[in-house]
């Protein structure tokens, strides 16, 4: 039998059919990896215990003061710390091991959370104590999140990275979707106390789950400049990259215009749809039920969708949502625009994650994922400050309502007046060689690339330089490594 008779073997038949669309079942193909699997996990109890505070923070602050007020600036000075810290994590995640990073954040966060619990059953009933404690873990997270986000890029090969940042995004929309359920049955049958304990010992979970993950230790950057002079390169390099610069434009927008709608659904329930505390409460809950329920869709086949296409997706279907929720006649369809609202939230974030984390180089992906996290956790309460005083003036339906169609007018913008959607699509591995040897200098490593680089192509030798910088560009597969499945899926 001659070579051009053989029948194809299977492989083969496969290559000459073309690339199979990806369906419901590759929506959790990041679970066929162990670290993501053991770090997923272990992260979904961590939030869950997480929500739970939160839920119970508002409740104490509330009782003890009697303040709206209070309950505000409570929550003020929980995130705002992660704006003003911004630019110190992104350079502590890129000058050290995220895993040992994580380890120390999650570790002091823990402590801090049992001496919240100590304090209360101690019988402290200070507002000044828990809001200052808040304040603590506020800065605590702020140190944690851009080496959280910048994590999830070590665990799973670059083809594989959309499905694990939804899922990643996922399980923190599943938290939401359930754990003000279970903060609300502890804080009603055991009391604040028990619901300080479970958040604090939510946290070995995430701890544990860590000490379980391996993963190759990267080359750190080097860069001993002031904080803020490294924040100010991240940004020049944003505006030379127009894939990455996208995706900050995309989330200001997102904060500013759609964010406030979470804090505007107690107007809606009160002022609008005249419902309860029950009613009022699945509102909340929409969001995250509709984010779990879109999440397969998202993993799985809008993985084959380029990313421009399903960012204008989800975006239109995000601003139309809150436009059909402004104007909804009744309740039912306000919570079904929610639900929508919740999966065209997850689509947006996860992509715009993605293309980051795809595009960025591994010695800047710290400092860039902190400097995109600030642009959203600048632009919600700005954006709730504004929509929350128009709402007052014009009504809440006219304001989320603009909101939404501005929204959509943005994106459409950005992707036909500007170019900078389509800029989103581009991916890393076009620019290798590039991207090496621009690591190399910034991390001054002294990698011997000259025997690596051969005709514009990574030989043996610079594919083990590759792998050993940035695993969004590692060869999957060839060898053992961060990505090996062998320990299980």
């Amino acid at each position: 039998m001659t070579a051009s008779s053989a029948p194809d073997s299977p492989d083969r038949a496969r290559r000459r059919a073309g690339p199979r669309r990806p369906g419901l079942r590759e929506a959790v193909v990041a679970f066929r990896y162990r670290n993501f699997r053991v770090f997923w996990f272990g992260a979904l109890l961590s939030s869950t215990g997480t929500w739970v505070q939160w839920v119970t923070v508002p409740f104490v602050v509330l009782q003890l003061t009697g303040s709206a007020a209070w309950v505000g600036f409570t929550g003020f000075v929980q995130f705002l710390p992660a704006v003003i810290i911004g630019p110190l994590a992104g350079s502590i995640a890129d000058r050290f091991h995220r895993r040992s990073v994580l380890l120390v954040t999650q570790a002091l966060m823990a402590a801090n959370a049992f001496v919240l619990w100590i304090v209360w059953t101690a019988g402290v009933r200070s507002v000044a104590v828990i809001v200052g404690l808040v304040a603590v873990g506020g800065v605590l997270a702020g140190l944690n999140i851009p080496s959280w986000q910048a994590f999830v890029s070590e665990l799973v090969p670059r083809e594989v990275l959309l499905n694990a940042v939804t899922l990643n995004s996922t399980q923190f929309n599943a938290a939401r979707a359930f754990g003000p359920a279970v903060g609300g049955v502890v804080l009603g049958v055991f009391g604040p106390g028990a619901a300080f304990l479970v958040n604090a010992l939510s946290f070995f979970a995430v701890i544990v789950s860590l000490l379980l993950v391996r993963v190759s230790r990267l080359p750190r950057a080097t860069d001993h400049r002031g904080v803020l002079r490294q924040f100010f390169e991240a940004l020049r390099y944003v505006r030379g990259r127009p894939g990455i610069a996208a995706c900050f434009l995309l989330v200001l927008a997102l904060g500013a215009l759609g964010g406030p709608l979470f804090q505007l659904l107690a107007v809606f329930a009160e002022r609008v749809f005249d419902v309860g505390d029950v009613a009022y409460g699945l509102l909340g809950a929409a969001l995250g039920i509709g984010a779990v329920l879109a999440a397969p869709l998202i993993a799985g086949p809008g993985t084959g969708l380029a990313r421009s296409r399903l960012t204008l997706l989800a975006t239109s279907s995000y601003g139309g949502a809150l436009v059909l929720f402004a104007l909804a006649p009744i309740y039912a369809l306000g919570f079904v625009a929610l639900l929508i609202c919740g999966g065209a939230y997850l689509a947006i974030a996860s992509t715009l994650n993605t293309t980051i984390q795809l595009q960025v180089d591994e010695l800047m992906r710290g400092k860039v994922l902190a400097a995109y996290l600030m642009f959203l956790t600048l632009a919600m309460p700005v954006g709730a400050l504004i929509q929350g005083t128009l709402a007052e003036a014009i009504g809440a339906r006219v304001t989320v309502a603009g909101a939404g169609a501005l929204f959509v007018a943005v994106t459409l913008y950005l992707a036909l007046g500007t170019g900078y959607v389509s800029a989103m699509d581009e991916d890393s591995a076009d620019r290798i060689e590039a991207e090496v040897v621009e690591t190399v200098a910034l991390g001054e490593e002294g990698l011997a690339l000259e025997a690596g680089l051969d005709d514009g192509a990574p030989s043996a030798g610079g594919a083990g330089a590759l792998d050993r910088i940035d695993p969004a560009v590692a060869q999957v597969g060839e060898a053992p490594g961060p990505f090996d499945r062998s320990a299980g899926g």
